[in-house]
């Protein structure tokens, strides 16, 4: 179950304030099917963080427990340090408009996570936990957690949510993991 928190907790977190919640405000003011918007958004995601998953397993299966400690800690502190830059706003591809919420919602929502934070937090949990399942559904939760709100509620609960105190609050999480992992303390690579 710590794989599965740290996954939702920390997926939840870095996702404030990232280009796939001004993505869920595009695809919210653009379509009036919420329901098709996030179930697109679930689709996506869960092909991503499964196949993320999936390469962090393997990775950890692959790389030397030493070297994997290294690696993980090191890349946990990146990616806390990444979450302190705030995302650019971009237009997303109109040419996916026209498959309908969903399909919009589903591509869209796969290719902004590719080589985002979050896709790379999946892969560096799955590395650490080797429990795909966990850091799967833990990951998923955590996006739909910070996404499925601005889908329904829009711009007012944007405005509301300090992005700044919240990539911070992200980043003291994943340098803390980091550091825990190089430490040898709490958390174990397994």
């Amino acid at each position: 179950m710590e794989a599965f928190f740290y996954s939702t907790f920390g997926v939840a977190i870095a996702e404030i304030g990232d280009k796939t919640q001004l993505l869920a405000l595009f695809l919210a003011a653009r379509f009036a099917q919420k329901n098709a918007i996030v179930a697109g958004m679930f689709a996506a995601t869960l092909l991503n963080h499964a196949v993320s998953a999936v390469f962090g397993v393997w990775l950890a299966q692959t790389v030397s427990l030493e070297m994997m400690k290294w690696i993980v800690g090191l890349s946990f502190i990146a990616v806390g340090l990444w979450l302190l830059l705030p995302d650019k706003a971009g237009s997303p591809g109109s040419r996916w408009l026209k498959y309908g919420a969903f399909g919009a919602a589903a591509v869209l929502f796969f290719l902004a996570e590719i080589g985002d934070k979050t896709q790379i937090a999946t892969v560096l949990l799955a590395a650490k936990y080797q429990e795909m399942f966990w850091v799967v559904a833990g990951s998923i939760l955590g996006l739909m957690l910070a996404n499925v709100p601005v889908v329904y509620l829009g711009e007012a609960l944007m405005k509301k949510i300090p992005a700044k105190a919240v990539r911070l609050a992200a980043c003291t999480l994943f340098c803390i993991l980091g550091a825990a992992t190089l430490a040898g303390n709490g958390i174990s690579l397994q």
